[in-house]
């Protein structure tokens, strides 16, 4: 369906609307909540369920409340602190940007996307979320589930591209509001119906809001025609052995001989794979006589 034939002053009030009486009470939304809590928001919401982060989140920033706060602490207790949210490197590159806030910002998160990007770790998506939901700049906020409803709603498919696309998002940018305030509204409220009803699997179209306005719906929900899409290994993988010696490191709080984690899976090699890895990454600390720790 073309964007100029959608009422797009109906499906933002629509979108918005239902935010208003169905959107999540997170504490990263409160508006009491200070830029640094968004950015950590963001930052932990990578490839991670809300309802894992919440708990993580509310314990990092009492702990940490501020950029200074993370910055003067050594970076293993920021690995150590992440436990189980996954992609442990995005604990140490929330270290470094936290560093770089000290040292460059005067402990403040940068309020613009320009001046976000420029920290250690922050790729396009964050800065721009962090710019539009800490600062109210209404930039493009673009992320799996705004693709997925856009992709339904907009264009009649069931799933985007498996990567963004420069299509993707100059269709999100038109598809946004004019004014600033419902923009950013607009950002936050479309990525909630993609999380809560316009779901990857099982989308529950009867509770869509504007299931009378999606493309895909009223075509009567077409297969995807696209490549098969096939969901993350993770048994077996080195993924999960780099995790398995990460639990180890931080349930000991303190080094470890190679022999307490040379066992972690029976594969010696893989083991020494993934240590090697660990250690490339700064998320692991080699020490003399074979011992090693987070890194202090």
């Amino acid at each position: 369906m073309p964007l100029s034939s959608l009422p797009l002053d109906e499906l933002h009030g629509r979108v918005t609307g239902w935010y208003e009486r169905a959107g999540r009470d997170l504490p990263w939304r409160s508006p009491d909540c200070s830029p640094w809590g968004v950015f950590v928001s963001e930052v932990m919401a990578q490839q991670t369920p809300l309802s894992r982060v919440e708990p993580a989140w509310r314990t990092w920033m009492e702990r940490w409340p501020t950029p200074a706060a993370l910055a003067a602490a050594a970076p293993g207790d920021a690995i150590r602190a992440w436990g189980r949210l996954g992609y442990p490197r995005r604990a140490l590159r929330l270290h470094e940007a936290a560093t770089v806030m000290v040292e460059r910002h005067g402990g403040e998160v940068p309020a613009s996307a320009e001046g976000l990007l420029a920290l250690p770790g922050v790729g396009g998506y964050t800065a721009a979320a962090v710019a539009c939901f800490a600062f109210g700049v209404p930039e493009v906020v673009v992320d799996t589930n705004v693709r997925r409803v856009l992709a339904r709603t907009l264009e009649g498919k069931q799933y985007p591209a498996k990567a963004l696309t420069r299509a993707e998002r100059d269709l999100a940018a038109a598809a946004m509001p004019a004014e600033r305030h419902t923009a950013n509204v607009w950002n936050v409220a479309v990525m909630e119906l993609g999380a809560l009803v316009c779901a990857a699997r099982g989308p529950r179209c009867e509770e869509c809001p504007v299931a009378d306005l999606c493309g895909w719906n009223l075509a009567g929900r077409p297969a995807h025609d696209g490549p098969p899409r096939r969901g993350q290994a993770w048994h077996g993988t080195d993924r999960q052995v780099r995790g398995v010696l990460l639990q180890r490191l931080r349930d000991a709080h303190s080094e470890l001989h190679l022999s307490l984690l040379e066992d972690a899976v029976p594969d010696h090699d893989q083991v020494m794979r993934c240590l090697d890895s660990l250690v490339a990454d700064g998320l692991v600390e080699p020490l003399a006589g074979q011992h090693y720790r987070l890194p202090g």
